[in-house]
């Protein structure tokens, strides 16, 4: 065997393995701030209390404060984390796009639209406010896909239209917070912040419904979304049926994102920046939708551990974390880009 074969076969292994070794990273990762999480407050655990404790065998009022209060504020924001993620993920594949994410293309901000609308005109409860942001973010996804189906739904144009229907439904948003009263107006901007403050088990139960039901869906279609990023032409010729699966995933996509907003409220930036750094880890052509759903979770944990703890004992909203984040990534592409062009 020549050298040059042994090379080859070296590199192909380890281009084969570095998806899974990244991925046990991540999981490594989120695993070691959920422990720090749980035992991080005023009634502080050591990390071998924690385990302890959720083998059942902690010490005397551990068990309350990690499985009621604390246990299900982190597994909302890993789930919210994943739906973001996987969202982003597939967004950036269909658009071929790093600035395609729900973010951007404005559907985070249509489900916002949804749930400020019940919260304000029918000051509704919990369940009614999450439906009313699954609605909007449907509908978002609607308005933005026929507005942009000119001709086949190009990356760029999707991009574009989205934005500008972003634009109309923020005005929309900042209309109906000046025409509330003070209460409903501090209570929905709150929500349009993005918390994980007051989460239970009540949120944590339709979002894992969710994630299982519309993750499934992604991971079996997922195939037919990385052939679709050879172009559509190329799509087709090899027997994917490009608009019905672009129709799906889309859907699916627009449901995660819809549920993660309905339960923490829409926070912003995860599904532009997952992505692109899970593909940094992974090296792996494609949407790379199971390592963008862990980044997307570690991302989320770390930030709301950030919001809880920077200024402590005020608790900040994990949105104003993830803006922070966000706005460091995008001066990063607009930087980056720039140099490329002047090079």
């Amino acid at each position: 065997m020549t050298a040059l074969a042994v090379a080859w076969r070296m590199w192909r292994l380890r281009f084969r393995t570095r998806g899974p070794v990244a991925g046990v990273f991540l999981l490594g990762a989120l695993a070691l701030v959920a422990v720090y999480a749980l035992g991080t407050g005023d009634f502080a655990l050591s990390p071998d209390q924690v385990v302890a404790t959720l083998r059942g065998q902690g010490p005397p009022g551990a068990e309350f404060v990690v499985f009621e209060l604390r246990l299900p504020r982190l597994l909302v924001g890993i789930g919210v984390g994943m739906a973001l993620g996987v969202a982003g993920a597939v967004f950036q594949s269909l658009t071929r796009n790093p600035l395609g994410s729900p973010d951007v293309v404005g559907f985070t901000v249509g489900a916002a639209s949804g749930g400020i609308l019940v919260l304000l005109l029918f000051g509704a409860g919990t369940l009614s406010v999450a439906f009313g942001a699954v609605g909007g973010g449907l509908a978002t996804a609607v308005a933005v896909y026929l507005l942009a189906m000119r001709g086949g739904v190009a990356g760029t144009r999707l991009i574009l239209v989205g934005i500008g229907v972003a634009a109309m439904l923020e005005a929309l948003n900042a209309f109906l917070l000046s025409r509330a009263s003070v209460n409903e107006a501090q209570s929905a901007t709150a929500w349009l912040v993005g918390s994980l403050n007051a989460r239970g088990w009540e949120q944590f139960g339709p979002l894992a419904a969710a994630l299982v039901v519309l993750g499934a869906l992604m991971v079996l279609i997922v195939g037919d979304l990385r052939i679709m990023e050879l172009g559509d032409d190329t799509a087709a010729a090899l027997g994917v049926r490009v608009q019905r699966t672009r129709l799906i995933v889309m859907g699916a996509a627009v449901g995660l994102t819809a549920i993660a907003t309905a339960t923490a409220g829409p926070v912003q930036f995860i599904a532009l920046t997952a992505p692109p750094v899970a593909k940094f880890l992974t090296r792996s052509p494609g949407p790379n939708v199971l390592a963008s759903a862990f980044t997307g979770a570690v991302l989320l944990t770390v930030s709301d551990l950030a919001a809880q703890r920077i200024i402590a004992p005020t608790i900040l909203p994990v949105g104003i974390m993830t803006g922070a984040i966000g706005g460091v990534y995008v001066a990063f592409l607009l930087i980056r880009g720039s140099r490329i062009r002047s090079g």
